[in-house]
């Protein structure tokens, strides 16, 4: 028995296959198991391994049947009716490149093999193998009719080779209505309107298809008005019907530009035609109500929506935290919870981000809690939106641990936990993980950039993050944008180096935003210069005379100097512009229940007991040497009054709140809509020292952790 090799048995193998497909059904059940069985011997391995006939399977079946059949058979086979069935089983198989090779065999295909393996290419989107069809009907001399023809641009649309379906296009003869509403549907896919409109411009009719691809193109580009005016001319039309395609692609143009006036004369329509009972209908038109801000109308539509799906549910929900609703938008995720439709990842990744923005953490953990038990996916961005809310609420250890579980985090997880650190007092962590990233070898965008200079800021780490600033160009081959330029200043204003801010500002290719003007005057505001801080104000007066933190400042920055006739002149001129100072606002959750508080509230059911808990306080902090920052404090007040309004501060009141309402050794998380005030933040270095407690104050720009007296920030803020 000869030796058998490995190659000679792949070939074999592959015979045996290719005999399946090309041996005649009948043939094969009398057969095929007496030539199987002689393929498998090893002794006639150096028969069938012949490399001439093995590459050729015309060639292999007719040497398998010199041997086992008579000629006849062969003749049979070679039809076309056989052919097409091998080509339909390698279809059926997405074996394209191998019906393809049998095409070449076959001396003139008919319409029907042709029109097989060129469906069978658009379904599997197989470009290539397309185009060596068509380069086949077009050497072989057929001559396609319209129906080929249509699915030569079928396939070439589906496959986004657009030039390639022009040249079809305009090489037909005849053309119908298929053909032009396929092209047309092309170019609107792609974006390219100019050329879909075009083509609809020379149809000799339309039908409803051609509409709504023109309609819904213009929407989904960003061209809302094109495409209502095609909307308002379809209705004209009086061969067309809108269907509930037409109608949610005319609603999404309506919600983009946000007329609500329009949209309820779609909705007229809607109920005027008997299209108001399909669900597609119901989720556009809430959609639209909702974006148009008839958030009321959008939940009536929502209601009214029999089967309402995953998505209606997951949008509603966003609509209400888009409008601010927390309430409304955290009770409906709870009606969904007990449904029967179960929440998907964007459902969970909106509601976390949601309780991010809300500092909700106990609504957060509840919505963790629900996820790992019906199991979520640890490489969605639900997971990230996790670690994006632990970090946003300050508990960015259980946000490294969310981290820690997945798999493979992703860009969004990376920058959420750098800027959780560097927002929470721990920029050397912040840098860690930046180091991490970089290591891990994926790569680092503008938005981490961000978080990392913002790190650098806090921490007064003024070389390091020039270092970073000039290596996002030099090292990793970014633009800077606005953002880093805001950041790089902030830093170098905060350490009093005016001169490189300045070198670095006039050098920006961009004019600089209110960021990093605001960023400027923050600098100013510690280190009292001046003449820069006026130079600030005036460019952010400028580019947002309504924002009442620049005069704050400035007032401020003036009170500082003993400038009190700037001081009142700063509040003249924002009574005569009509602006308000925002209200220092604080909040803290006890018990799952939230508590807020104004400067010198006294509208509290315990506010009794907090002012006398104050009390108390105050006269033990100044034993410890804490002595009251007045300098901010009108100047015509006298100095016990001045003292007294410091203590009516909403944070003092919010941490004596939490002092006195939770258990001793409990931790005080609070949070700021402002940014604290130099007495507040001495104030509570003390009591947490007094009371022994690790008090957390969140305020508009980073979180502040007080423990022992001391804070996380080390008075770097």
């Amino acid at each position: 028995m000869p030796q058998v090799r490995w190659q000679d048995f792949r070939l074999a193998v592959k015979l045996q296959t290719m005999l399946m497909i090309l041996i005649p059904a009948n043939f094969r059940t009398s057969h095929i198991s007496s030539s199987v069985f002689q393929l498998n011997r090893a002794t006639s391995f150096s028969y069938y391994s012949s490399r001439s006939s093995l590459h050729n399977p015309v060639v292999v079946q007719n040497t398998f049947f010199k041997s086992n059949t008579k000629d006849s058979l062969i003749t049979n086979l070679c039809k076309d009716n056989k052919f097409r069935e091998a080509i339909d089983i390698l279809c059926r198989q997405r074996r394209l490149k191998e019906a393809v090779q049998i095409l070449h065999q076959i001396h003139q295909p008919s319409a029907s093999i042709y029109s097989s393996i060129i469906q069978c290419c658009r379904q599997n989107h197989a470009l290539e193998e397309g185009k060596k069809v068509h380069a086949h009907i077009k050497s072989s001399g057929f001559k396609p009719g319209v129906f080929i023809s249509n699915r030569l641009l079928d396939l070439y649309t589906k496959c986004e080779s657009l030039s390639d379906a022009q040249k079809v296009f305009d090489q037909m003869n005849e053309r119908d209505l298929c053909s032009y509403n396929t092209l047309i549907s092309g170019y609107a896919k792609m974006g390219f309107l100019e050329q879909a409109r075009k083509v609809f411009d020379e149809m000799p009719e339309r039908d409803n298809f051609s509409w709504t691809a023109m309609i819904s193109g213009h929407a989904r580009y960003n061209q809302p008005v094109e495409a209502l005016e095609l909307f308002r001319k379809m209705q004209k039309s009086e061969n067309s019907v809108s269907n509930k395609f037409t109608l949610s692609s005319a609603l999404a143009a309506v919600s983009a530009i946000h007329c609500l006036r329009l949209g309820k004369e779609i909705h007229g329509y809607i109920t005027r035609t008997g299209l108001d009972s399909d669900e597609v209908v119901w989720s556009a038109l809430s959609d639209m109500y909702g974006k148009c801000g008839s958030i009321n109308e959008a939940r009536r539509i929502f209601d009214k929506m029999v089967d309402r799906d995953v998505v209606s549910w997951t949008a509603m929900i966003g609509r209400y935290f888009e409008e601010r609703k927390r309430e409304e938008g955290f009770r409906l995720f709870s009606e969904l919870m007990v449904s029967k439709i179960r929440p998907n990842e964007f459902t969970f990744a909106g509601v976390l981000n949601a309780c991010a923005d809300h500092t909700a953490e106990e609504l957060g953990k509840q919505v963790h809690g629900y996820m790992t038990r019906v199991g979520f996916d640890p490489y969605s961005f639900a997971a990230s939106a996790l670690v994006h809310m632990y970090s946003k609420c300050g508990n960015v250890e259980v946000a490294k641990k969310v981290f820690n579980g997945m798999p493979k985090p992703d860009l969004v997880s990376w920058t959420s936990l750098i800027v959780g650190y560097a927002q929470n007092g721990l920029p050397e962590k912040a840098l860690e993980y930046f180091e991490l990233l970089l290591k891990s070898g994926a790569q680092p965008d503008h938005i981490v950039f961000v978080g990392v200079l913002t790190a650098c800021s806090h921490a007064g780490l003024v070389d390091k993050g020039l270092e970073y600033f000039h290596s996002i160009k030099e090292k990793h081959g970014l633009t800077h944008t606005a953002d880093h330029y805001a950041c790089i200043v902030d830093l170098l204003a905060r350490s009093g180096r005016f001169d490189e801010a300045k070198d670095i500002f006039s050098k920006m290719p961009m004019k600089p935003d209110k960021y990093l003007w605001a960023s400027l005057l923050g600098g100013c505001r510690i280190h009292g210069n001046l003449e820069l801080a006026k130079q600030a104000a005036e460019a952010l007066f400028e580019i947002e005379p309504e924002n009442p933190a620049t005069y704050v400042t400035m007032a401020n920055i003036y009170a500082t100097a003993g400038m009190w006739s700037e001081v009142a002149r700063i509040r003249k001129m924002m009574d005569e512009r009509g602006v308000v100072k925002k209200p220092g606002l604080s909040w803290i959750e006890v018990k799952r229940e939230v508590h807020v508080f104004l400067v010198g509230d006294n509208s509290h059911p315990k506010s009794k007991e907090i002012h006398e808990f104050l009390g108390k306080l105050s006269k033990r902090m100044k034993e410890e040497g804490y002595v009251p920052d007045t300098n901010f404090v009108l100047h015509d007040v006298e100095e016990e009054q001045k003292e007294q309004n410091l203590s009516y501060h909403s944070e003092k009141l919010a941490v004596a709140f939490g002092i006195i309402a939770t258990p001793p050794g409990t931790t005080i998380k609070v949070f700021k809509n402002l940014r604290t005030c130099v007495d507040c933040h001495t104030a509570i270095k003390f009591i947490s020292s007094i009371v022994r407690r690790k008090i957390i104050v969140r305020d508009s720009s980073r979180f502040h952790c007080f423990e022992d007296g001391n804070c996380s920030c080390g008075d770097y803020w």
